[in-house]
């Protein structure tokens, strides 16, 4: 936890960004009837049966400090979809880093071993050279921004019925660049004194 904290502390640098990274998933619906268009005095009106389209993986990463997110649509989540997310998030977004600070949890498939998996051993050396991993304790995912900014997605933008993938990575990009366009940054507070005083259960103690 201290370790995550003390990385937040630390000011912009544009040669190595902090970014915050998670996924989650999102369930897909189609409708079975056509709804009824909204009218004056009501509102649209949606039929409460479904049909069931599958399951997309989406990948967030969040640079708190600039106020920009990425979030990249997948069929699936297996370490080479994070893979090949993190080689796009190293080569194409941040191309000029000398070093990517990135703070996630430690799911099994959030390794710079999923490089090998993914890609031939020296490109995989080479992209697990470009980051500095932190990880975030057991439980203690409320310390991973990108958990906050999935929160605020999905009340804007995911709490409704998407048909399919594209829709899906249609209206998302649409709400990453209203968001980037904004610079929504998020200020993070909570610093490792916080923690020592709020979370003294937390620690060892030691008798003098």
């Amino acid at each position: 936890m201290e370790d995550v904290l003390e990385v937040y502390k630390r000011q912009y640098d544009p040669k190595r960004p902090q970014i915050c990274m998670d996924e989650t998933s999102k369930q897909l619906f189609d409708e079975i009837r056509q709804s009824l268009p909204a009218r004056v005095g009501s509102v649209e009106k949606f039929d409460c049966e479904y049909q069931r389209e599958g399951v997309a993986n989406l990948f967030m990463f969040l640079e708190a400090l600039t106020g920009k997110r990425y979030v990249s649509v997948t069929e699936h989540r297996t370490r080479k979809d994070w893979a090949i997310a993190m080689k796009e998030l190293a080569d194409v977004i941040y191309p000029d880093a000398e070093k990517i600070v990135i703070v996630m949890d430690n799911l099994n498939t959030h390794s710079l071993a999923s490089f090998y998996e993914a890609f031939d051993p020296a490109e995989a050396l080479r992209l697990a050279n470009r980051f500095e991993v932190h990880y975030t304790p057991k439980h203690g995912s409320w310390l991973n921004m990108a958990e906050i900014e999935f929160s605020v997605l999905s009340r804007q933008c995911l709490d409704r019925r998407i048909p399919d993938q594209i829709s899906l990575a249609k209206e998302i990009n649409a709400w990453q660049n209203d968001r980037n366009d904004l610079s929504v940054k998020v200020i993070w507070r909570f610093t490792t004194a916080d923690a020592r005083i709020k979370l003294k259960h937390l620690y060892p103690h030691f008798q003098v």
